[in-house]
């Protein structure tokens, strides 16, 4: 299998869709290369009839490029009746001053599938992910915002140029490998330049995670094949920016929903102290028994968020923390989460059309989006993660 993508669950392989037609796999055209968009590539515009008898052109999801550059588009995937194609930069006609070498030799049209930007330049990477969940929020949310996209420190020097990062990877044994990008095809691989010298692959057993923040230091058990952020840097940079945004009051209540073996849980039970109160939420039986461990005098329930907040944990609650997985927590969830009336909400998104999306829900029901923070957990890949802050209008903010 591919290394597993930055998120709470695996990703679903490709859909099969209906042909519509002759196949398109295979033309070229020369294009410019439009804005970036949600996914890893950017748009590109061609011709739909190669003779050049019609004005006609459709929307080609196209890798490997970067906006502005004129380039040659090889498609590779549709057909002559589908509403878009996808296709991958072959030739580069005029380059982009960002446009670098890949520092992996697997990176590239036809290869390894699992970095969208390797060929672009660290700074602008960051730029083109702030790009897309400002169009994200645009779009589905109807906020105007710029959005700066902050690099997050690890700990080894090469992560300063978004190398060594990714602390568990999961191969394909033919020998080692990692497929191409939306195919079962796989490349196979003796280094990949982002995985971090001590990465593990996913197996049944049990690990010890240690993580300081906020001037505290706790210690985390872990299923080795379960959840855990996969940049060095990630615990401790979201741990401190949920805190600094939600600013929990000693005494208050706190409700962590998805709250896997309880990272938010146990620094904001210290927050609160032994007057406040703290219940997580966790759908995977084994993260919440860990996070029952890892928490100690935290409220631990293992269920579906939506089905637990049906039968449990009513009332009012100060603050809540959602760190739901790449589909978002959906409007059932939010609407639960807004009945309990938190003064605010600290959303944590590893997908932004998600994020934006529930942002709308919560702004129908009188939250508001206060603060967005964007990290850069994901280096050379298009996964970028958000920590959002929603608050009541009429609280003032």
């Amino acid at each position: 299998m591919t290394p597993r993508p930055p998120q709470r669950r695996g990703r679903p392989a490709p859909r099969q869709r209906q042909a519509r037609g002759a196949s398109v796999v295979g033309r070229r055209h020369e294009a410019v290369v439009g804005p970036v968009a949600h996914g890893g590539h950017c748009i590109v515009r061609v011709p739909t009839d190669p003779t050049g008898a019609s004005d006609e052109t459709r929307v080609v999801f196209t890798r490997h490029g970067i906006p502005g550059e004129r380039v040659v588009v090889e498609l590779t995937e549709g057909t002559e009746g589908d509403r878009f194609w996808r296709g991958d930069v072959v030739e580069v006609l005029e380059a982009s001053p960002d446009r670098v070498v890949p520092p992996c030799p697997f990176a590239g049209p036809g290869k390894c599938g699992g970095c969208d930007f390797q060929h672009v330049d660290l700074v602008r990477q960051r730029s083109l992910k702030g790009e897309v969940v400002a169009e994200q929020l645009r779009r589905l949310a109807g906020l105007d915002l710029t959005v700066t996209v902050e690099p997050v420190e690890g700990d080894l020097p090469e992560q300063l140029a978004g190398l060594r990062w990714r602390t568990r990877q999961q191969y394909v044994r033919l020998p080692d490998g990692l497929r191409k990008h939306r195919s079962r095809e796989v490349v196979v691989v003796d280094d990949c330049r982002i995985a971090h010298p001590d990465a593990r692959e996913p197996r049944p057993g049990l690990l010890t995670e240690q993580v300081t923040a906020a001037g505290a230091t706790h210690e985390y058990a872990v299923a080795a094949d379960g959840f855990w952020q996969v940049h060095p840097g990630a615990p401790r940079t979201l741990v401190e920016t949920v805190l600094d945004v939600l600013r929990p009051q000693a005494g208050e209540s706190v409700l962590d929903l998805y709250a896997g073996v309880g990272l938010f849980a146990r620094f904001l039970g210290e927050a609160v102290g032994e007057s406040g109160r703290v219940g997580a939420v966790e759908g995977d039986p084994t993260a919440a028994g860990h996070a029952a461990t890892n928490c100690p005098g935290a409220e631990v329930t293992a269920g579906g968020v939506e089905e637990v907040l049906a039968a449990a944990y009513d009332g009012h609650w100060d603050v809540v923390v959602l760190d739901p997985p790449r589909e978002g927590a959906r409007r059932p969830v939010v609407e639960q989460v807004v009945a309990r009336t938190p003064r605010a909400v600290a959303y944590v998104a590893c997908d932004p059309a998600a994020l934006a999306r529930d942002v709308s829900v919560f702004a129908e029901h009188g939250y508001r989006l206060s603060v967005l923070r964007a990290f850069d957990l994901f280096p050379m890949t298009h996964h970028v993660e958000c920590v959002a802050l929603l608050e009541r209008e009429s609280n003032g903010a």
